[in-house]
């Protein structure tokens, strides 16, 4: 709790990522996933096939966590996710650029997402692949997360995944701070 404390929030980490001079920011979520039983239906994410907790992350373009949220029950989408968290409206105030994933279809704001669609014409290929190629580094950021065996398959309380997350990113950029 002390660590997820110390951990900024949104608009903070926005703005210090405005400050930083980061052209741009990427936006995913990721499923942590829980050993809860089938009788906790909310925290079963139908995409995933088992139980979990949805966490939304932000990145730099360099796959630095800059931002976690808290958790969300499994089933929740990452639009719906983002939404509640406030952070389309956070990133529209401060003007960046995010580039997200098709589960992001939709949002409003400085959100970008990719084309959807089979029999794509070349163009929107074409941008699929650059969109791609701006996302793919700060997607490490979910990849790092997940890395800490504590997150691999959570035996606590669902609603401590959130804290969790947040402690890691904190030890995470202190760590990379030391560097």
């Amino acid at each position: 709790m002390l660590l997820s404390a110390r951990s900024p929030k949104l608009r903070r980490a926005l703005h210090r990522a405005k400050r930083d001079g980061l052209h741009y920011l990427v936006l995913d979520g990721t499923l942590i996933r829980t050993d809860r039983i089938k009788a906790d239906r909310p925290y079963f994410s139908g995409k995933h096939r088992v139980h979990g907790m949805n966490i939304q992350v932000i990145a730099s373009p360099d796959g630095a966590i800059l931002w976690t949220s808290g958790a969300l029950p499994g089933k929740t989408h990452d639009l719906s996710a983002a939404r509640i968290w406030g952070i389309m409206r956070e990133l529209d105030q401060a003007g960046i650029i995010v580039p997200a994933d098709k589960g992001y279809q939709g949002a409003e704001g400085p959100v970008i997402t990719p084309y959807k669609g089979r029999n794509k014409p070349e163009p929107q290929k074409r941008a699929n692949r650059s969109h791609a190629r701006l996302r793919g580094p700060g997607e490490r950021a979910n990849a790092q997360l997940k890395n800490w065996r504590i997150l691999r398959k959570l035996r606590c309380s669902p609603s401590k995944a959130g804290h969790l997350c947040k402690a890691i990113a904190v030890l995470q950029n202190y760590e990379s701070a030391r560097r």
